[in-house]
């Protein structure tokens, strides 16, 4: 997981922080933060809801759509009716976004990796992931509130939910901080939906859910007109509100020298869960045990690939030790392709992120030079494109079929099968004429 681009973020970021007139302050909301106790019902509903989510995927098989990877519409009405504050919706065809509070949570679930999609025959499921689940419920009630906290505020991505626009317009922080810092008042009145289209961006509905599961603000509703969505008559801020995104915002900009100091040295800083505890901890003692996903660290193994280009297709094993530049120079050489043009590989990664990871004579990293095949979080049945020559756009498709224990024998990519003859890389033109 990635921070944002700094260059595009930053001078709209600090211009609003800068307007803001109280920073997070220890003297201000420390005892505020120590009298704070964390339950299945304080300060908000969001464990409730959020174990609601996991049992409704325990219990159905849950489909989702081919694109964006989002719930299909059969499951909607249903799921919301379980969760503590049924959206209202008046809508012929509603879709994910037209349940806030699904949506919200919808985020959460992936960006903490126990719900992951996986390939069942021609469709994707949304799937518990078991072993994840049972690290989950070890956790106390403080340790899973501030870790569905810092995935939404510190990590969360919108492209996850389908949302478009790319770099700190998906962060949900950002807009967060522009709607915290705006608003004048505590309270805020939307008469008409004319009025409450305002907040449909910024913060955005999925987000002001779940401003209200975490008790950060309370919002009133109306009654919802035949065509509409979720009706919002009243909002006001809470102070618990106030001092965990003040708080939020203050572990970014102290996160930001890092982040810059590491970018002009040509790496890709990573954002990582843990980064709110060393603020947290002193006021909540029970935040011990920081969240770790599959895929942070390093997995050993033979990984075996299946690599597409149309009909024809190859199947290569490579240890996980070599990089993605050896296992680009496997599926070129399988295809008898010359590697004389730039490249890069492009995924989702379990937790619904888009990874590119580039050659290394790009602008930006990470290169493939640097990132080993063991470092990808893919698991079996997941895929990779591989972009070759950004002018013929060769695209391959490159499929995790199984990670095998390592091979003491295997030390270089080794072709396995091959079915189907490549096409020219460069064809004689001059015979179609």
């Amino acid at each position: 997981m990635f921070p944002f681009h700094l260059a595009s973020v930053l001078p709209v970021f600090w211009y609003n922080m800068k307007k803001d007139k109280q920073p997070f302050s220890a003297e201000l909301y420390g005892d505020l933060l120590r009298s704070q106790s964390i339950t299945t019902a304080s300060p908000g509903l969001i464990l409730k809801d959020f174990q609601t989510m996991l049992d409704y995927l325990q219990e159905h098989e849950v489909t989702v759509s081919g694109v964006n990877q989002l719930l299909q519409l059969k499951f909607l009405p249903s799921l919301n009716q379980r969760l503590s504050h049924p959206t209202d919706v008046q809508l012929k065809r509603p879709v994910q976004k037209s349940y806030p509070y699904i949506n919200g949570l919808y985020l959460l679930l992936r960006i903490v990796g126990i719900a992951q999609i996986l390939p069942k025959g021609k469709s994707q499921v949304l799937s518990v992931d078991r072993a994840l689940l049972d690290a989950w419920m070890a956790l106390n009630p403080t340790e899973q509130y501030f870790t569905l906290l810092e995935a939404w505020l510190m990590l969360a991505d919108e492209i996850v939910i389908g949302e478009q626009g790319g770099g700190a317009l998906n962060q949900p922080l950002y807009k967060l901080a522009l709607f915290w810092s705006d608003t004048e008042t505590d309270v805020m009145q939307f008469p008409t939906y004319q009025e409450q289209n305002k907040i449909h961006f910024i913060p955005g509905l999925h987000n002001l859910a779940l401003l209200d599961l975490f008790g950060l603000l309370s919002i009133k509703t109306g009654k919802t007109e035949l065509g509409q969505g979720w009706r919002i008559q009243h909002i006001q801020k809470l102070p618990l509100g106030e001092a965990l995104m003040r708080l939020a915002i203050q572990v970014f900009q102290d996160s930001l020298n890092t982040w810059e100091s590491a970018i002009e040295e040509g790496s890709s800083p990573q954002a990582k869960f843990g980064m709110l505890q060393p603020y947290l901890q002193p006021f909540f003692p029970e935040w011990q045990t920081v969240w770790r996903l599959p895929g942070e660290e390093f997995q050993d193994g033979t990984y075996t690939f299946k690599i597409s280009l149309g009909k024809p297709w190859r199947r290569i094993a490579i240890p996980a030790a070599l990089t993605l530049d050896d296992l680009a120079m496997a599926i070129l050489d399988s295809f008898e392709f010359d590697a004389d043009h730039l490249y890069e590989f492009t995924y989702k990664s379990r937790i619904g992120l888009e990874c590119h990871i580039l050659h290394p004579d790009c602008d930006e990293p990470p290169f493939t030079s640097d990132v080993r095949v063991g470092d990808l979080s893919l698991a079996s049945g997941q895929s990779m494109t591989f972009l070759f020559d950004f002018g013929d756009n060769w695209q391959f498709k490159v499929e995790l079929e199984a990670i095998a224990p390592p091979a003491p024998n295997l030390s270089a990519p080794t072709l396995l099968e091959r079915h189907g003859k490549a096409p020219q890389q460069y064809p004689d033109y001059d015979e179609s004429w």
